[in-house]
């Protein structure tokens, strides 16, 4: 693990007691469920750290840790694509993180609204459901 300024790692300004609570992956990020605030649509998944996370408690924007440059970004910084943050959870093991925002623009990279628009491999449930093992 690494210092805030060279990568991911728990080193942060995050609340301590926040940062207890976390279970990162071996490479000390979790993952981060962006949805859209007031309509539920799963709009993306990111990565954080400690670094990612506090950055995202304190300034109100989405902020991730990019695994493919190896750096930070704010969602929409390029793009202006931005997502203005609402709430943060913990899922219930502290191992993914929930951020709920209002997504200004397409929240994919692709330009589409979500990162799951374009490749839906089912659409509806068999009405039988599953066979029963």
């Amino acid at each position: 693990m690494t210092s805030t300024t060279g990568g991911p790692g728990p080193t942060s300004g995050l609340d301590p007691a926040i940062a207890a609570r976390l279970k990162r992956g071996t490479d000390g990020l979790l993952p981060a469920v962006a949805q859209q605030y007031d309509t539920g649509e799963v709009l993306m998944l990111g990565w954080m750290d400690d670094e990612a996370l506090h950055r995202t408690l304190t300034t109100g924007r989405g902020t991730y840790w990019s695994r493919s440059r190896r750096e930070y970004w704010v969602k929409g910084d390029t793009s202006g694509h931005v997502q203005h943050v609402k709430s943060v959870a913990l899922d219930c093991d502290a191992d993914t993180i929930l951020v709920k925002v209002d997504q200004v623009g397409a929240a994919c990279h692709t330009g589409d609204r979500t990162c799951f628009d374009a490749d839906v491999i089912l659409r509806q449930a068999p009405a039988d459901g599953p066979a029963a093992d």
